[in-house]
C-alpha cells in the first residue's frame, strides 16, 4: 500500500519540456525576485497592474503585481535547485505534496487581464458586421462578451457586454476585440 501511495505523487516537472509553476516569494520581492530569475536565464512571469497615486505636489505612476508573493516561472527539471536557490523565493506552489504544472492556458488568461497581450491581430471594421458576437481578449475587461452595436471612427466599435447582468454600452479599440461567431445575431 505504501508503494502505491508514492506512485501517485504528481511531479510535472519534465526533463525535456518546460512547463509553468508558481514561486511563493516575500512579501512585496516579486520583481526583484523576477529579475534575479531573470539573470539566471529562467523564463519567469509576473503579471502587473499599472496603479497611479496623487500627492499634493506630484502624481506617481507605478506598477504593482496583480497576485502578491507570487511569480510563475517556465522551467525544466534541472531549473529547479537555481530556482529555490534564489533569494526571496520561499517554495513552489503544490497541491499537497504534488508539484503540479499550471496549463499555458491560463498563464495566457492572465496575460490577457494584465494587458500583456501583444500579439492581437487587429479585425476590419468591414470584416464583421454590426449584431457580431464579440469577446475582448485583453486589459481589464478581458473575456467579457458582447455585441457590435455600431461603429464608432475608425478605431472603436460600441458593444453590448451581456455578462454582467445588465446592458453597458462601452467605446472599445477594435485590436482588443476578436469575434465569437462569424454570423451577426440580430441586435
Amino acid at each position: 500500500m505504501i508503494g502505491d501511495k508514492k506512485s501517485d505523487i504528481i511531479n510535472q516537472l519534465s526533463t525535456a519540456e518546460r512547463r509553468w509553476f508558481a514561486v511563493y516569494t516575500k512579501y512585496k520581492c516579486e520583481k526583484y525576485v523576477a529579475g534575479h530569475l531573470s539573470k539566471k536565464n529562467i523564463e519567469v512571469y509576473v503579471p502587473l497592474v499599472s496603479k497611479t497615486k496623487k500627492y499634493s505636489k506630484k502624481i506617481k505612476h507605478y506598477e504593482t503585481p496583480l497576485i502578491n508573493c507570487y511569480v510563475f516561472v517556465h522551467i525544466t527539471k534541472d531549473q529547479y535547485v537555481p530556482t529555490l536557490e534564489t533569494e526571496y523565493v520561499m517554495k513552489f506552489l503544490r497541491q499537497g505534496k504534488d508539484l503540479l504544472a499550471i496549463p499555458e492556458e491560463e498563464i495566457q488568461i492572465l496575460k490577457r487581464v494584465a494587458g500583456d497581450v501583444h500579439e492581437i491581430s487587429p479585425l476590419s471594421k468591414n470584416l464583421y458586421p454590426l449584431g457580431t458576437e464579440v469577446e475582448v481578449i485583453s486589459g481589464q475587461m478581458a473575456g467579457l462578451k458582447g455585441f457590435i452595436i455600431s461603429k464608432s471612427g475608425k478605431k472603436g466599435f460600441v458593444i453590448r457586454l451581456t455578462n454582467l447582468g445588465f446592458e453597458l454600452e462601452i467605446s472599445m479599440d477594435m485590436q482588443l476585440l476578436k469575434p465569437t461567431h462569424l454570423v451577426p445575431i440580430p441586435i
